[in-house]
């Protein structure tokens, strides 16, 4: 659980704990001692950082405990890594940056394929998800996210797509056809599904049980007529049938309250049209704001494994659970944002293992799909190469076989005074082209001590706007984590969890 200290009172409150509320107090989050790791796997709980990285762990610890401290995530006792690269349409060349969804479909269904493709191969072939054979065998299932329910992540276990667009509300060629070398479109495939919205197909399919996000406006009135002639409780209102084209004023949103009050072994709730609202923005509005009275990560988390308890029958269950919002903020370079929305993602893992410690038959994995935006801890009082008038010099005096070319002295490797006028969430943030680092306190710090300052001691900064090509962490507690200790590609994480949950 999160160690109470005091960052600041800028600082706004990233995530509410619940955890232990559903499953009772005082089951401590840290020192298990992992008995029962060679115990049947009846259940997993699969946890997904959307585009946490290394740093990423790193500078929400730093910012939430300290240099000493650690997140929920990092007190679990197995940890490895996972490769993540993606391969070129109708082969299997590399391409060594994934995106969401061929990621999703790599430890949904164990295979690689292309970038914007979900729940089929590199040839357009589809494959079986992990939920659906779940489903199948008799398991509850659950996918949860703070993203739209239809995007790649959570769409890449109860989905099969062609293209990741295709989300819906209704079709169109741009969205769900792939082009040919020349610009046309492809021939449509002989398996319609393949170009079906995914917000049709999760409304008919029955592959989840239990179905919490955003994403409202991608649904219909028939989408809820068809999910509840399957048997599911819909919270909100997905629209008026006699009207063309939904709106914010036909549909209505699920709310929290709605989460915690209904009682349904099935249920879809979707609590904003949209992606959820990110917490750091969340706490800044005032009371009575509409997207105050969304659940957070942790809330939908806890929720979602109080259903799939009951629906499990002799079986278990397969819960997937996305902290999207990680990637969204990090594509937008947004530090405090981002921050904000690893605490909520550990707040999620917190009430997992809250529940997996006392279960004792649960394996928790947490994970990422990539990591993006190349985020990076610098030293206090140091710059950017973004903000540098040159580059660094690439001589090396005491050997020049080692030099590079073309050859740069180091001279212009100064701060610019144009592109770098103060920190990005502090003096700096009225100049749209500051380079400079986003600075934060840590509980480390002196009183007084600010975000925003130069004498703040978490300095942050991006390489880009997009993903890179990193390996990812994964932490895992569980019967059998062991299994996960180790360097592995995101294929394997399929073939390990059909292993343990489906042997």
């Amino acid at each position: 659980m999160r160690r109470n200290v005091k960052i600041g009172a800028a600082v706004a409150v990233a995530g509410v704990l619940v955890a232990g509320a559903a499953f009772g107090a005082g089951s401590a989050i840290a020192g298990d001692s992992n008995k029962g790791d060679q115990a049947e796997v009846k259940n997993i709980i699969y946890l997904v950082g959307d585009g946490m990285g290394r740093t990423h762990v790193n500078a929400g610890r730093q910012r939430l405990y300290g240099a000493a401290g650690r997140l929920n995530m990092e007190k679990m006792p197995y940890l490895g890594s996972v490769a993540t690269y993606a391969v070129e349409k109708g082969s299997d060349q590399p391409a060594l940056v994934t995106d969401s969804a061929s990621s999703a479909t790599a430890w949904s269904s164990g295979v690689k394929t292309y970038n914007a493709a979900l729940g089929v191969d590199s040839y357009e072939k589809r494959v079986e998800t992990l939920m659906e054979q779940a489903k199948a065998a008799g398991f509850a299932t659950g996918n949860v996210s703070t993203a739209e329910i239809t995007d790649a992540t959570p769409a890449g276990m109860f989905s099969h797509v062609l293209l990741r667009g295709c989300q819906g509300p209704v079709y169109s060629d741009a969205a769900c056809l792939p082009k040919n070398a020349d610009g046309t479109f492809e021939a449509k495939p002989e398996d319609q599904t393949l170009i079906t919205p995914v917000a049709e197909q999760i409304s008919r399919n029955n592959t989840a049980d239990v179905i919490f996000g955003g994403g409202l406006a991608r649904f219909e009135p028939d989408d809820e007529a068809a999910l509840k002639a399957n048997g599911y409780e819909v919270l909100g209102s997905f629209g008026d049938p006699a009207l063309a084209t939904q709106t914010a004023a036909s549909q209505k949103v699920a709310t929290k309250d709605d989460l915690l009050n209904f009682n349904a072994k099935k249920v879809i709730g979707l609590f904003n049209r949209g992606n959820l609202t990110v917490e750091n923005a969340k706490a800044k509005l005032p009371e009575g704001a509409p997207q105050k009275a969304e659940p957070t990560l942790a809330d939908m988390t806890q929720k979602a494994i109080g259903v799939l308890l009951e629906n499990k029958g002799s079986k278990g269950f397969l819960l997937q659970v996305e902290g999207a919002l990680i990637d969204k903020r990090s594509h937008a370079n947004d530090a405090a944002q981002t921050l904000d929305e690893i605490a909520a993602f550990d707040d999620a893992v917190a009430v997992a293992l809250e529940f997996a410690r006392k279960d004792k038959h649960t394996l928790v994995i947490v994970t990422a799909d990539h990591e993006c935006a190349g985020f990076n801890i610098i030293e206090k009082g140091s710059f950017t190469n973004a903000e540098a008038n040159g580059g660094p010099s690439n001589v090396d005096a005491g050997n020049t076989a080692n030099n590079s070319v073309p050859s740069r002295d180091g001279k212009g490797n100064t701060k610019s005074a144009t592109r770098s006028t103060g920190p990005i969430n502090g003096s700096g943030s009225n100049d749209a082209g500051n380079f400079a680092p986003a600075t934060f306190r840590t509980p480390d710090d002196a009183a007084g001590v600010t975000d925003g300052s130069k004498e703040a001691s978490l300095w942050l900064t991006y390489l880009s706007g997009n993903h890179t090509g990193a390996d990812v962490p994964i932490f895992v507690e569980g019967p059998r984590g062991d299994k996960f200790a180790t360097t592995q590609d995101n294929t394997e994480l399929y073939v390990k969890m059909h292993e343990l949950l489906l042997h």
